[in-house]
């Protein structure tokens, strides 16, 4: 759904009308849904994480100044919400089971402080492959992969506007460009 759809939709519905509501709900729902799914809620706290982002958005219809973004906004809200539910389960997690205090400390045994160097010297050297071989990408795909990188991720027409390149060439150019990443850092080894 593009964006100057979403908004029309979202300022008929903040002024009452109940089939741009609908509407709005039906284009927005998989953009909600698939945030919810990427923390692997339950099913009810899905549910529940879901509705409460919709509830959020229905009590902020008259605050939001940029209804082309409602989109971002049911994303970040949702998101919020499913990191609040995943902090309340951990909190009831540990507090439900009275032993696992017993075994809890500041200081990690010797064994962990070990596994933890070994695997962040093993990060550290895997990232600074990575980068290396990013490098050796060029301009082009490296600015493209930088802006699609960005967080909440651009629409395929903000980084048309950003780098100057036709919509349609956006998706094509990913996908070469991310097949020479993996060829650089297959030759490095790094799957």
């Amino acid at each position: 759904m593009e964006r100057a759809s979403i908004g029309a939709l979202f300022r008929a519905a903040a002024d009452g009308d109940a089939a741009a509501w609908k509407g709005l709900v039906e284009g927005l729902s998989p953009l909600v849904w698939s945030v919810v799914r990427s923390y692997r809620l339950s099913d009810a706290d899905g549910a529940e994480v879901y509705q409460t982002a919709w509830f959020r958005l229905a009590q902020s219809l008259r605050q939001i100044r940029e209804p082309d973004k409602v989109g971002s906004w049911l994303a970040t809200t949702a998101r919020h919400e499913c990191l609040k539910v995943l902090r309340t389960d951990r909190a009831l997690s540990i507090s439900d089971n009275p032993q696992v205090f017993d075994l809890l400390s500041d200081e990690p045994t010797p064994e962990e402080s070990v596994i933890a160097a070994e695997e962040a010297a093993g990060d550290n050297a895997r990232l600074r492959q990575l980068w290396h071989a990013f490098q050796q990408l060029g301009d082009n795909c490296q600015r493209l992969l930088r802006i699609l990188l960005a967080s909440p991720p651009p629409s395929y027409a903000e980084v048309s506007a950003a780098l100057g390149m036709a919509v349609g060439s956006i998706g094509p150019i990913r996908q070469r460009c991310l097949g020479r990443l993996r060829v650089l850092l297959a030759d490095r080894g790094i799957r």
